[in-house]
């Protein structure tokens, strides 16, 4: 689905994916679980392109349903991987970054979703850093959201006003919330990363999970 000219969300079998496309090729933000490349490159292909035109792939953080294509995906496009340095080091393994909040028993019970999550290891190309701009839609600058997990990062574009947020912030129909529960590494550095995001003046919010939130302005939780 196009959100703006040239930006485009793909929804995988879990959580969404973004496409921007530039005049040197394409970026994607984020790749869903194991097997949403079939989807990806089927978005890809309906717009006229092939997975060689895919130039860069960035990874807000290392969960499953954020990475779970992307070893497929660098291998069959060539494209460049960007993370954040201790996403990365988590994307190597194949693991995420940080532990959920549960108990053993509660690990155990959830074995055969751990199984869906499952991302083969995958190699980072660049370490992205808070303030980095990347040649995407116009500038695309890295912003540090650590919270959700500890390396975690979003992206905003001022030209467009187009922030990408990755697990940071859920949208839930016409409204958002911040990362919270089992799967927040730190509660108060995600409500910190949500603050820092308001502040952005963003006007259109594209998150991991829940449709992308149009004139977003005054509509980030208060946290």
């Amino acid at each position: 689905m196009e959100i703006i000219p040239n930006v485009h969300q793909i929804r995988g079998a879990v959580s969404n994916c973004y496409l921007i496309v530039d005049a040197d090729g394409l970026t994607l933000i984020d790749c869903g679980l194991p097997r949403d490349e079939k989807t990806i490159q089927a978005y890809i292909t309906r717009l006229g392109y092939t997975l060689m035109d895919l130039k860069r792939i960035i990874i807000t953080h290392a969960d499953g349903d954020h990475m779970g294509s992307l070893a497929a995906l660098k291998a069959k496009s060539g494209a460049r991987v960007y993370a954040s340095e201790i996403e990365a080091q988590a994307i190597a393994r194949g693991k995420m970054s940080r532990e959920l909040k549960v108990n053993a028993l509660v690990r155990f019970l959830m074995l055969p979703l751990a199984l869906l999550f499952y991302a083969k290891p995958a190699r980072v190309d660049e370490f992205l850093i808070e303030g980095q701009v990347l040649p995407v839609l116009g500038g695309l600058r890295v912003i540090a959201t650590e919270g959700h997990t500890p390396g975690h990062i979003s992206l905003f574009a001022p030209a467009s006003g187009v922030l990408f947020v990755g697990d940071s912030i859920v949208s839930q129909g016409e409204t958002m919330r911040g990362s919270r529960g089992i799967n927040t590494w730190d509660q108060a550095k995600a409500n910190a990363a949500v603050r820092k995001q308001a502040a952005l003046g963003a006007r259109i919010v594209c998150a991991g999970h829940g449709a992308a939130m149009m004139d977003a302005a005054g509509k980030f939780p208060k946290v």
